[in-house]
């Protein structure tokens, strides 16, 4: 599914239950920091060794992939909200990204590119 038919039916379910008045832009980023906040809380006590593998079992990765979801559909009615190409907003940041990052100085390199 594209992500504009993804939007639109997205759309259609909030539509359905007559939840875009509690849809504003304050209360779709407070519900996406909600829902990142979740998927950390997915690993919040384990091992760095233990978050690596504790998604391979379909239960497991279930709950991963609806936290994820759940995220993924504000940043949708964020967007659709404030008409943001999401595509074309993330082109142009990984451009943003390799100007501030370019190969030679960042690779293998954790630092901010002001520390470059």
């Amino acid at each position: 599914m594209e992500l504009k038919t993804l939007t639109k039916r997205l759309i259609a379910f909030r539509d359905a239950r007559d939840w875009k008045q509690f849809h504003n832009l304050k209360n779709l980023t407070a519900s996406l920091a909600i829902e990142a906040s979740e998927l950390l809380q997915l690993t919040q006590w384990d091992g760095e060794a233990e978050a690596e593998t504790k998604f391979k079992t379909p239960a497991e990765r279930e709950k991963l992939a609806d936290e994820l979801a759940d995220i993924f559909v504000y940043i949708l009615l964020i967007c659709e909200q404030q008409g943001i190409d999401l595509i074309k907003a993330t082109e142009n940041k990984i451009a943003k990204n390799e100007a501030k990052y370019p190969v030679e100085k960042a690779k293998g390199n954790s630092r901010k590119y002001t520390e470059l």
